[in-house]
């Protein structure tokens, strides 16, 4: 039964259910339940919204509900959330009146840093009543603004000497025994690719799952050697040949 068929219903049984007495109205949420398969309480529902609505559904203008917590109090969890370690919302929330508590402890010293104006016993009453969930959905633009998506310092280039270089795209059987690694770097630039940062050279034995990490400065190749040299002797096992992406 399409939406607008169960509306039509649900419209003609809407004036006489405001009627009725209370059987009757039980009889008429068991006869749509029956009809459309809705459970009671949204029968009950719509048949409420059905009576009060003047014209189509579309046309009824919904009203938002109103912000539980102001903008002050928001700003100060901002603060709360960098003093207390930048936790996940049911750590914050465990932790609200003892943070808090510290907070006003040092209140002189800074604690509150520029929303020192912003805190008042409203803001703390409101703090402590938030939920973990509420946290996280007040706190989620302010951490999108402080970690933006990091870059990727991958880059595709494509010249006459690349193209000659054959793909692996599958180990082969005479490799597939312990000695074959697979090397990859992970850049530490955050979300900008400028200026100097380490990088995490990543070496593994795809075939026993044998992985090893070393912190290099850059992607310079005496950099890549040394580390290489190190790995090597930490191996329980010669490394045959290396695979790089």
């Amino acid at each position: 039964m399409s939406l607008s068929a169960r509306r039509e219903i649900t419209k003609k049984e809407a004036g006489e259910y405001s009627r009725a007495s209370k059987k009757a109205k039980g009889e008429i949420l068991d006869r749509l339940v029956i009809e459309i398969g809705w459970s009671r309480a949204n029968a009950r529902r719509q048949l409420g919204k059905a009576f009060k609505r003047r014209g189509p559904a579309r046309t009824v203008a919904r009203r938002p509900r109103p912000p539980t917590y102001g903008y002050d109090t928001v700003k100060v969890l901002q603060q709360v959330w960098v003093v207390a370690g930048q936790p996940c919302g049911k750590y914050l929330a465990a932790v609200m009146g003892a943070t808090l508590a510290n907070m006003e402890a040092h209140i002189g010293s800074g604690a509150f840093g520029r929303v020192r104006s912003r805190y008042s016993p409203e803001a703390r009453a409101q703090l402590l009543a938030m939920s973990a969930a509420t946290i996280d959905r007040l706190l989620a633009p302010f951490k999108l603004s402080m970690y933006p998506d990091g870059k990727s310092t991958t880059r595709s280039r494509r010249n006459q000497y690349t193209e000659v270089i054959p793909i692996m795209s599958r180990i082969p059987a005479i490799d597939w025994q312990p000695g074959m690694v697979a090397i990859d770097t992970v850049a530490h630039c955050g979300n900008s690719a400028k200026g100097q940062y380490a990088f995490t050279l990543t070496v593994t034995d795809p075939f026993t799952g044998w992985t090893i990490n070393r912190a290099i400065k850059n992607k310079a190749a005496k950099w890549i050697v040394a580390a290489m040299e190190e790995i090597q002797n930490e191996f329980p096992y010669p490394i045959d040949h290396v695979h790089s992406d």
